[in-house]
């Protein structure tokens, strides 16, 4: 994103929108809530709202800590494969709000000593950007876990588990 301290209001707002869209690790992670068979799957669009725009205003005060920083990316990218658990029902599907929270975090993190009004509207555009694509594949979660069923959902599953540990493995050896 380059030097947040000099970002303009709409580069912010741009910046906000684009960068959960444009980070295949962000990206994947909000799709991968569509086959994972959610109970209820629009109610669960505004807890995790809120709480990857809590991670992201967190991060706002709290630094990324030197030890993990090395480690961020790698952590992300273990979402998916947390996702592919989910999924499976190894994990309950509740660890979608500590993982939104991380994928805030860092991307909160990006825009760190940014003045105020880029820095709301870089906010703003997290939660347009995030909120669209949310409602974009809980609403398309219920048909697509139909087409898939149990064994496709599975196979779905298995993929995000490879692909998730094959972005950490990459992040680490990076």
């Amino acid at each position: 994103m380059g030097d947040s301290a000099n970002l303009s209001a709409w580069q912010g707002l741009l910046s906000g929108i684009g960068h959960p869209l444009l980070g295949p690790d962000h990206l994947l992670f909000l799709v991968a809530i569509a086959f994972i068979g959610l109970k209820r799957p629009l109610a669960w669009v505004l807890p995790l709202l809120a709480v990857g725009l809590f991670g992201s205003v967190l991060s706002q005060f709290v630094p990324l800590p030197e030890a993990i920083a090395p480690w961020a990316e790698a952590l992300v990218s273990l979402s998916l494969a947390a996702e592919g658990l989910i999924a499976l029902t190894v994990l309950s599907a509740a660890w979608l709000l500590p993982l939104i929270a991380l994928h805030g975090f860092l991307l909160g993190s990006t825009i760190v000593g940014a003045e105020a009004t880029p820095l709301t509207t870089y906010f703003l555009g997290l939660l347009l950007g995030q909120g669209a694509l949310l409602l974009l594949v809980t609403a398309w979660s219920k048909g697509l876990i139909e087409r898939l069923g149990v064994q496709g959902q599975r196979l779905g599953a298995g993929i995000w588990i490879g692909i998730g540990l094959a972005f950490s493995w990459v992040a680490l050896v990076d």
